[in-house]
């Protein structure tokens, strides 16, 4: 199969899993109309929109799209899928905070760590395999009480590197793509509504309230109280 050809492929595999889960395919995100709630993924190659699992309500993409092919027939084919939500709820409970695989060169490691506060849990497994971090402004303390035993142990069950946080009151969840198929791109969004639904419990348990989730944290309406 040609570049060109596995670049429409995985288009039609990415309309398939829409079809599939009644979700809204764009080939290219685009923004929403002036004075609606913020688009998410807006430029993102194969946008999907909607409740891409159940009780997850965002919108993914492609991510780390890398030029493939021979000298004559090259195109963009994505490694990785990219999934957000909008969470201003959470976003005001916890710091902005990032949690990355340790895949990542020990280089880039040390010059995140310059600018970042490295957050340490009781999870041994879990600080093994990823660095977790906070802007320089923010005390850690705070995240490393949010993030519980049960949400420490569900993440260290995954089994590939993903990266994920919390970011411009977005929750962002990335997975790399072993596959370009169906099942696996279902199983990265399965794996973002694990991810998110135990965010919030972790949140609710600290008595800070949440909405329930809906429309709104896919950019499709507003928030209820907004």
């Amino acid at each position: 199969m040609s570049s060109k050809d596995e670049t429409a492929a995985w288009a039609q595999t990415v309309q398939e899993v829409a079809k599939r889960r009644e979700l809204s395919y764009d080939p290219v995100g685009g923004l929403n109309p002036a004075g609606g709630p913020a688009a998410l993924c807006p430029g993102g190659t194969n946008r999907l929109t909607g409740q891409l699992s159940a009780g997850f309500w965002g919108a993914s993409c492609d991510a780390d799209e890398r030029e493939e092919g021979g000298l004559f027939s090259k195109s963009v084919v994505p490694h990785a899928v990219l999934a957000k939500a909008h969470v201003p709820d959470l976003a005001d409970a916890m710091p902005p905070f990032n949690v990355e695989s340790l895949e990542a060169s020990p280089e880039d490691i040390i010059e995140r760590r310059a600018s970042r506060h490295r957050v340490q849990f009781e999870s041994i497994e879990f600080n093994e395999r990823f660095l977790a971090t906070v802007p320089s402004e923010y005390d850690p303390v705070a995240l490393r009480e949010m993030f519980g035993p049960g949400l420490l142990d569900w993440v260290t069950t995954i089994d590939r590197p993903v990266d994920f946080g919390v970011s411009e009151r977005q929750l962002y969840f990335h997975w790399r793509l072993r596959a370009r198929t169906r099942e696996e791109y279902e199983a990265a969004l399965d794996a973002g509504a694990g991810l998110f639904t135990r965010v919030c419990r972790e949140v609710e348990e600290h008595g800070v309230h949440t909405y329930q989730p809906g429309p709104w944290h896919a950019g499709l309406e507003e928030f209820p109280d907004a």
